[in-house]
């Protein structure tokens, strides 16, 4: 997904959404010019109690006022002078969050001494649980799987491989900025770090156990695609060794994603040692922030110094590209924004950003389709604004509640980077995030374009897959073993309520018998999998199953199985059978292969 929470791209299961960069409204992003201020004068702890009001009061709004780096206390006392109030402040890179009831706060702000910029952050009220945050729920747990296949998005970046050579370090900590973690999941409890973890919902640092816990569920199913546990149990992540903190900037009820929260989010990330941080959301209101705005100007003038001060800690931010379909690198319009309040069409232009994701220094990651080699339907893309891509639809990953769905969106893509970033990092301590994002592009698996007008550039590097589709398997200085002969059937076969169908693969050309590791890619889509067994029917009418009947409701079953075919002829005709034996829910095999 990817929404506000990556565009909001907010895609559930198949369908595309909004913000979470695939998960709520979605924003775009670019490089917004920072101040002259040294990177070196951003060394300031945050300062997030500055005077803040005691209570709420109908009619406030938020607002970053930016000034010089380092000590703020002029500018957080003409806050107080002009009407406002200060809620936060960050003095090391000089913004401050105020709040006000009036009017013509912005607009007198920008007349005092050594304020630079002031803009409104919302075009909607501050609610009044930001001066009295209630705690989200911590849900029951369901009851763990009891398997844990590997899934065809790990075997495509080769994570699957990697993780015998190195599947992460635990001192590599990768925060999840987004609607918050499910801390308790069976899943991500052995990797979650609760120490790290906080609350930056309304811009402000909210440290009590448990501030960081889902109020969506786009946030745990992120989290798991970047460090799911390789415990027997449901999925597993790309880095299952490393450390995972939750920072949740999304607000409850609207799950939006203020600029006030993405700095604090990101200063959290710079001050508490988090190597990679996964961010599959825009700023909202704004799905993009033009600087000629002077509102949006703030905006991106603060979330850019706040992503520059985490870069300058050592921390790289990895984002997702959005849902929209449209081209990054030739904007037009916006039509989604302010998505707070009642929506406008305006006319943008390239100087437009969707931020965090178009910032100097941040990953931009376009989804792939479930074939590998694809651009997904809803992607962004771009010539020279996507830098890598990774698998993004139909991801199966961990849900609040101890429980599993698929999503699609590049809120899903970004993540699978995240964790081969991680896994760079673990590999190599001494990267900086430098390092590791001219790694993932030099490492990437160079995917050509497809016969579409829109991808432009060569098969190194395009606007549909920036340097390629991430490699989980380099990252961690490991080798590709030859590739095996390889069959696909694409012909779709629907699969009725309580019936039994087949789709066959012919093999020809393999010289003996299957291997031990016979892999076995079933794209099956279906809306209730707990009604299906699937088989493999060897060409003797040999049975082995695949999949008998688990899952209960969840959607569709995109993996890739291994098959122990040893004793089985390779040449011949192969079957992938589907028996469905209950009513109410069918789908189709959508496509299988046979990698031998």
């Amino acid at each position: 997904m990817f929404s506000h929470i990556s565009g909001r791209l907010r895609l559930t299961a198949l369908a595309l959404g909004t913000t979470l960069a695939l998960a709520g409204p979605v924003s775009l992003a670019q490089a917004a010019p920072l101040d002259n201020e040294p990177l070196a004068a951003f060394t300031a702890n945050a300062r997030t109690n500055a005077a803040a009001p005691a209570a709420w009061a109908a009619g406030t709004r938020a607002y970053l006022v930016i000034t010089a780096p380092g000590d703020t206390t002029a500018v957080r006392t003409a806050v107080a002078n002009n009407g406002g109030s200060v809620f936060a402040s960050y003095d090391a890179i000089g913004v401050i969050v105020a709040h006000s009831t009036s009017a013509t706060f912005a607009a007198t702000m920008r007349g005092v001494s050594g304020v630079q910029k002031v803009g409104a952050t919302r075009t909607s009220d501050v609610p009044a649980d930001a001066y009295n945050p209630a705690l989200p729920a911590n849900p029951a747990q369901a009851t763990a799987p009891t398997t844990e296949p590997v899934r065809s998005d790990m075997t495509q970046i080769k994570a699957d491989q990697a993780w015998a050579v190195n599947p992460g370090s635990a001192s590599v900590k990768v925060g999840i900025l987004d609607t918050g973690v499910d801390d308790q999941h069976q899943d991500l409890a052995p990797n979650f770090n609760a120490a790290d973890s906080v609350s930056c919902a309304y811009g402000k640092a909210d440290t009590r156990a448990g501030a960081w816990r889902d109020v969506d569920q786009h946030g745990t199913h992120v989290a798991g695609t970047v460090a799911a546990a390789k415990n027997g149990k449901g999925a597993i992540g790309v880095a299952p060794g490393v450390k995972i903190s939750s920072v949740r900037i999304a607000e409850p009820g609207s799950t939006l994603f203020f600029a006030e929260n993405t700095v604090c989010g990101l200063v959290w990330a710079g001050d508490h040692g988090f190597k990679v941080t996964n961010n599959s959301y825009y700023t909202d209101p704004w799905q993009f922030n033009c600087p000629n705005d002077l509102d949006q100007a703030a905006i991106l003038e603060g979330v850019g110094r706040a992503q520059a001060y985490a870069e300058g800690k050592g921390s790289l931010q990895v984002a997702a590209a959005g849902n929209s379909n449209v081209d990054l690198a030739n904007k037009t319009t916006d039509s989604s924004s302010p998505n707070d309040s009642t929506p406008v069409t305006r006319t943008i232009t390239n100087a437009c950003l969707d931020i965090p994701a178009e910032l100097p220094g941040v990953v931009t990651v376009a989804a792939n389709g479930t074939s590998g080699t694809s651009k997904a339907s809803f992607s962004n893309y771009g010539r020279d604004v996507i830098e890598v891509s990774a698998p993004g639809e139909s991801v199966y990953s961990t849900v609040p509640g101890g429980k599993y769905s698929s999503l699609s969106g590049t809120s899903m893509a970004s993540p699978h980077v995240a964790g081969v970033a991680a896994l760079l990092a673990s590999a190599n301590p001494a990267y900086t995030p430098a390092d590791i994002r001219a790694k993932l592009g030099e490492q990437a698996t160079d995917l050509a374009c497809p016969s579409d007008a829109r991808c432009t550039g060569t098969t190194a590097k395009n606007s549909f897959f920036g340097e390629g589709r991430v490699d989980a398997l380099k990252a961690v200085g490991g080798s590709t073993p030859p590739a095996g002969a390889y069959f696909e059937n694409l012909t779709d076969v629907a699969v009725a309520d309580n019936s039994t169908v087949e789709s066959p693969i012919t093999v020809s050309g393999v010289t003996g018998n299957a291997p031990a590791t016979l892999k076995v890619g079933v794209d099956i889509k279906h809306t209730y999998i707990g009604d299906l067994k699937v088989d493999l029917v060897a060409p003797d009418g040999t049975v082995y199953t695949l999949h008998n009947h688990t899952g209960s409701g969840t959607d569709n079953i995109v993996q890739t199985y291994t098959v122990n075919a040893s004793s089985e002829v390779a040449n011949g005709v192969w079957k992938l059978r589907v028996n469905d034996n209950a009513s109410q829910d069918t789908g189709k095999i959508d496509a299988w292969n046979l990698t031998f």
